[in-house]
């Protein structure tokens, strides 16, 4: 959630920093008009190239993020799943020893009849 925030701030900055500079590049511009919009050209290109940069950097460290989240997920998965099984494999245990014992208890009972 962060993330997304922190992209839309950057983006939002990006854009406004960007129109700020066209308005004034063209309002005090001492040139004519075609220097001046091959020069606004030029630095919208140079925005945009910045911005695609920008946008596969956070790309990149959002995939990060998520696969390392998806591998401590799959590890407690793993451990929770093992923990399972010993608590499992102790039922059972305990189970057969009281079948044991209530095997012999009846065993007992029926020699003493």
């Amino acid at each position: 959630m962060n993330n997304s925030k922190s992209i839309g701030k950057t983006i939002g900055s990006l854009a406004l920093g960007a129109l700020a500079g066209v308005a004034v590049g063209v309002l005090f511009a001492p040139r004519k008009g075609t220097k001046t919009r091959n020069k606004i050209s030029g630095g919208a290109k140079k925005i945009t190239k910045d911005l695609k940069r920008k946008m596969v950097e956070e790309a990149k460290d959002f995939r990060k993020t998520m696969n390392k989240g998806a591998k401590n997920l799959k590890n407690r998965a793993s451990k929770l799943e093992d923990m399972v099984e010993e608590r499992i494999e102790s039922a059972s245990s305990i189970l057969k020893e009281n079948a044991n014992a209530l095997l012999h208890l009846n065993e007992d009972h029926q020699i003493k009849k």
